[in-house]
């Protein structure tokens, strides 16, 4: 068969793709963005990658970032410091045709993971008219380091943020290319899961990245910033004193005291410790060590300090929960003396009215209620972060909670479990070896159709959808994906009420 944009020109020279897993889709894969990252670029800002003569054959993923192993990359994939490379699916049949772009950051703690996951797959969407795009950025130690040395050579005079200064290269990349695809580089949004969610939000609330997209999309990273559980998910971030007291501890550990002498070591020397937890945040698990900075530049202050100041890159957000994660969930089995020490670390002052409002006099209910209150926790803190947005900007928030339970043993143990969401949102159904049924293709197909809409319009409603509301401050609810497709309160009026004061009472570090 005839290939839609079967070959695209750069500015750094001329692609050929290859058929995508989708008939009528052409994915074109491993396309640099950057230079390579290794030796003297280690632990700089992203170059641009050097031109080629020629076609390149784009019909491969190119190499992901080193990291330590994990059941998040395939073992395949080659792997190396020249990896600032994206993916890109299209259907489109002229490179003049102006589709919207989803740019896809993908999750994985900040240390794990690529652009080339199969749930991932831009297929679906691509044939529904959106470009595709996935991105291999730094991870881990290569992404996040900071040093006071380091600190020294930029002229932001600031370290630790390499991985986002990648994504926000990535982003300049598609600005200028995507047109070659059947791109619209005036309609680009940003989207991502956990770590890739939480890079979405870092680039919202950056000056470096105004101006690069128009809209995003964050499932499982966006919660008031006085909310405890986000020490211990991947919001947390860092600030600059401690990830350089950080980097200097692990530089040491390495056996170098300079740039030069941190340069020159081998990769698997500098990744050795790199999947190291905060030990200063207990939890489980805590955060990684290595993950973004508040340096003053890239992420020129808190979350809280950039709602406060309006000065977020004001652009349509659909942001997301699950209903079993972040310790929830039916895995979790509590007796009732742990579920009440847990009230009073979480709740401190507040917990004798938590316990009043999530009563327990069994074991069975104790896990029950525990995650009953993280649920309405979640939701209630989500929507009250958007009230703080909305005080600084214009464009709107649709909020959602995804409740469906997937199919196969993974979904019987843990539920509605963290990420199981993404092949839904994606469409990437048809690459992943799971007992899909009807029901779930149904699911897919409405959420997929509300992925367009927002990528195309900055609104995910649509003929023929179940309307899904703006988030607004008079309203205490929040939007039902995966069941229902309608909105559910947030939770009992005490108890929304409840979770709204403890929230508002903390003083805030994130």
């Amino acid at each position: 068969m005839t290939l839609p944009c079967p070959t695209a020109r750069t500015a750094y020279g001329l692609v050929s793709g290859t058929e995508a897993f989708l008939s009528g889709v052409t994915v074109f894969k491993g396309v640099p963005y950057g230079a390579s990252t290794a030796g003297p670029n280690r632990w700089r800002p992203p170059l641009p990658p050097a031109r080629w003569d020629g076609t390149r054959l784009a019909d491969t993923f190119g190499p992901i970032c080193p990291q330590p192993p994990s059941n998040l990359a395939d073992p395949a994939l080659p792997r190396g410091e020249d990896c600032l490379n994206l993916n890109i699916w299209t259907a489109a049949g002229q490179p003049d045709e102006r589709l919207p772009v989803l740019v896809w950051l993908h999750g994985g703690r900040f240390l794990y993971g690529s652009g080339a996951d199969p749930q991932y797959d831009g297929s679906a969407l691509a044939a529904q008219g959106l470009v595709v795009v996935t991105v291999n950025s730094r991870l881990g130690v290569l992404g996040y380091l900071a040093t006071p040395e380091l600190s020294a050579e930029s002229a932001d005079e600031t370290s630790g943020n390499y991985g986002l200064l990648d994504q926000i290269a990535a982003l300049r990349w598609v600005r200028s290319n995507i047109a070659a695809f059947g791109g619209d580089p005036e309609r680009v949004t940003i989207a991502g899961q956990s770590s890739g969610a939480a890079s979405v939000m870092d680039l919202v609330y950056s000056p470096f990245a105004a101006g690069l997209f128009h809209g995003a999309v964050a499932d499982s990273a966006v919660l008031h910033p006085g909310d405890p559980a986000i020490a211990t998910l991947a919001p947390s971030h860092r600030t600059l004193a401690q990830a350089e007291r950080d980097g200097t501890v692990y530089a040491r550990a390495c056996g170098a005291d300079a740039p030069g002498q941190l340069r020159a070591l081998p990769v698997e020397t500098v990744l050795a410790g790199s999947a190291a937890d905060d030990p200063r945040i207990p939890g489980t698990p805590p955060p990684p060590l290595f993950r973004p900075v508040v340096d003053g530049a890239v992420l020129p202050d808190t979350y809280a300090g950039v709602l406060a100041a309006g000065t977020q890159n004001d652009v349509p957000l659909l942001l997301g929960n699950n209903r079993d994660e972040s310790g929830a969930g039916p895995g979790v089995k509590l007796t009732v003396a742990e579920y009440e020490r847990r009230a009073a670390g979480r709740y401190g002052d507040f917990a004798a009215e938590f316990l009043t409002l999530y009563p327990v006099t069994t074991d069975t209910a104790a896990s029950a209620q525990h995650t009953a209150a993280r649920a309405d926790s979640a939701r209630t803190s989500t929507h009250l972060w958007a009230q703080e947005w909305a005080n600084g900007t214009e464009s709107p928030v649709f909020t959602h909670f995804w409740t469906r339970t997937p199919p196969g043993p993974e979904g019987a143990a843990r539920g509605a479990f963290h990420g199981s969401e993404i092949p839904y949102l994606l469409g990437s159904l048809h690459a992943l070896d799971r007992p899909w049924a009807e029901e779930d293709r149904q699911t897919s197909t409405l959420l997929t159709a509300y992925l367009v809409n927002f990528a195309t319009n900055g609104d995910p409603n649509g003929p023929d959808l179940p309307a899904w509301p703006t988030t607004r401050s008079d309203r205490p609810e929040v939007f039902e994906t995966g069941h229902g497709w309608a909105p559910i309160p947030l939770a009992e009026p005490a108890r929304t009420d409840f979770h709204r004061r403890f929230l508002r009472a903390r003083t805030t570090t994130w």
